[in-house]
């Protein structure tokens, strides 16, 4: 991917950021990592997350029908956002139509320790790693699609130098 976008970056120097992603081997990666863990995920849900629910204390099984809630939701937010991704890599979608606040990832709530003691260590696991490539995607996102402050921040120093030199040439 190229460089961070700076401040006084045009429409087109990011669509040309946003291109470059989409077109990276880092994509690539996230893409089937994410891809990937939606796969997992949703497989161990179904399947042997269901036998483990069904073995927890009625608290317990609260806590993971929640925890999991929050899994799938966050995982679609990747998924969605990875294929918005896909979408300007393939051409079906414009780089500027990307950039638009809904197609943005929103920041993630920090979670603390897991909501109960007893649930599943896999469930946990998936957590973690969802949260992880969540934070990853979060990262790839504010780089590319960042806005531009209004202004351009002053460098004091800077300022202070050329209020020196207004000082001695008078």
């Amino acid at each position: 991917m190229s460089e961070m976008i700076p401040a006084d970056a045009t429409a087109a120097d990011r669509a040309r950021t946003v291109n470059d992603f989409a077109r990276s081997e880092l994509f690539d990666r996230t893409f089937r990592e994410g891809m990937e863990l939606v796969e997992e995920t949703a497989a161990y849900l179904d399947g042997e997350g269901r036998r483990d629910s069904k073995l927890l204390s009625r608290a317990a099984a609260l806590a993971y029908a929640a925890e999991s809630m929050k899994l799938t939701t966050r995982l679609m937010q990747i998924a969605s956002w990875l294929l918005v991704q896909r979408a300007v890599r393939e051409g079906d979608m414009t780089a500027a139509t990307a950039c638009e606040p809904r197609y943005r990832l929103n920041e993630r709530k920090i979670e603390g320790e897991p909501s109960h003691a007893e649930l599943p260590i896999a469930l946990i696991e998936y957590l973690i790693r969802s949260e992880k490539l969540f934070d990853r995607a979060l990262y790839l996102d504010r780089r590319m699609y960042l806005d531009a402050p209004d202004e351009v921040p002053v460098n004091p120093v800077l300022n202070q130098l050329g209020l020196l030199e207004a000082a001695f040439r008078n």
